[in-house]
């Protein structure tokens, strides 16, 4: 049975448990899913700061979790320390964001991100650039609206984010993204409202990971990605400092 860790950057539970649900609706039968929430730092990441800090985090946790499993994912629209954890660890990692754009480049030509806060825009376009795939973005389309709860913002704003995926769809978008960890599942219930391809991230993610682990990738020897060579480190949590200095 394989296993795959879904790793929340942030620190609400609540959005674990709706990247776990989601998850679990699109999983093979013999898929375990385990959720993962960070100790510390951000109920969301929103910006490079956090997202700098929820990267070395979600370091932290995959070294300590991630090798009891077969693949993690990075479960923030961001992909924080995507690039290092797959350089770092053995096991696969899959970015949710990066996942959501590759499968809406499979059911489109040019894809728009919706998301509910107006702070992520520009964030998001470097998530974007960092994967390569500029080209290929029709929009990043940000609610205006304040939400009141981070754990019902998808309930809070669903009409409101279907009216701008509505309108990146006329501005010229093939699929459309909803962007954030807390809009996970949402994809799913306004689909039929929306008369492109709607993706949902985490979902991507997993039907990704399982991908990955059927192909039965390898850890890479030679190349960008191949695990650095060792170094004494300090004050670095025990799991983390271990695999930097070939430990573990």
């Amino acid at each position: 049975m394989p296993q795959i860790l879904i790793a929340n950057p942030n620190m609400s539970t609540s959005v674990t448990e709706l990247l776990l649900a989601s998850g679990r609706r699109v999983a093979s039968p013999m898929t375990e899913l385990v959720g993962l929430t960070a100790p510390r730092g951000f109920p969301y990441l929103s910006n490079r700061v956090e997202e700098l800090i929820g990267g070395a985090i979600c370091l932290e946790m995959l070294a300590e979790h991630g090798p009891a499993c077969d693949a993690a994912i990075i479960a923030a629209f961001s992909d924080p320390g995507i690039l290092a954890a797959r350089q770092l660890f053995g096991f696969p990692v899959i970015g949710m964001s990066e996942a959501a754009m590759l499968t809406a480049c499979m059911l489109g030509r040019r894809f728009a991100i919706v998301t509910f806060a107006t702070d992520l825009g520009d964030w998001y376009h470097d998530c974007v650039a960092l994967h390569g795939l500029t080209g290929r973005l029709a929009a990043i389309v940000a609610n205006d609206e304040p939400f009141a709860d981070l754990a019902s913002v998808q309930h809070e704003q669903e009409e409101r984010l279907v009216t701008l995926s509505l309108r990146a769809v006329a501005a010229g978008a093939d699929v459309i993204i909803l962007g954030g960890a807390p809009l996970a599942g949402l994809a799913a219930q306004v689909a039929h409202l929306i008369p492109v391809p709607v993706v949902d991230p985490i979902a991507a993610a997993v039907r990704q990971a399982e991908t990955i682990l059927a192909l039965g990738a390898t850890k890479p020897t030679a190349g960008a990605f191949q695990r650095p060579a060792a170094k004494p480190a300090q004050g670095l949590s025990p799991a983390l400092a271990a695999r930097l200095e070939h430990r573990s």
